[in-house]
């Protein structure tokens, strides 16, 4: 049991049961599982926000988002990490400024999180049609 524990991705939790499969003799439509890492409201914000804009600033991100510098930097960070943004930092009139753009892997993995949150919401409403 701990072997297969290690061999999963810590980062993905398993789709919910009512999106895989056949359950009460209904067929459900299948989804990915959900990217943990896009699932946490601030990464899924600056995600969603540069998939709005070419790129932001720090500070741009900062006010779109209501947050603080710390939790900024910290979440941006692990986006940097996983590849779903780039950072490029420079001086602007003795100034630092810092750019934020997203990459394709970040695209990707936001339209992968889009379409799973899509089948979630079209399953729950055809459940509460019932």
């Amino acid at each position: 049991m701990a072997e297969a524990a290690r061999r999963r991705r810590p980062d993905r939790v398993p789709a919910p049961a009512a999106l895989r499969g056949v359950r009460g003799g209904v067929v459900r439509e299948s989804a990915p599982d959900l990217d943990v890492l896009i699932h946490h409201r601030l990464r899924l914000g600056i995600l969603s926000a540069l998939g709005a804009a070419e790129s932001l600033t720090f500070n741009e991100l900062k006010s779109i988002l209501k947050t603080s510098d710390g939790n900024l930097s910290v979440h941006a960070r692990k986006l940097e990490e996983a590849s779903y943004v780039t950072c490029t930092k420079r001086f602007e009139d003795r100034r630092p400024k810092t750019e934020y753009r997203l990459a394709s892997a970040g695209r990707d993995a936001l339209h992968r999180y889009l379409a799973h949150m899509e089948a979630i919401i079209r399953t729950t409403r055809d459940t509460l049609r019932r």
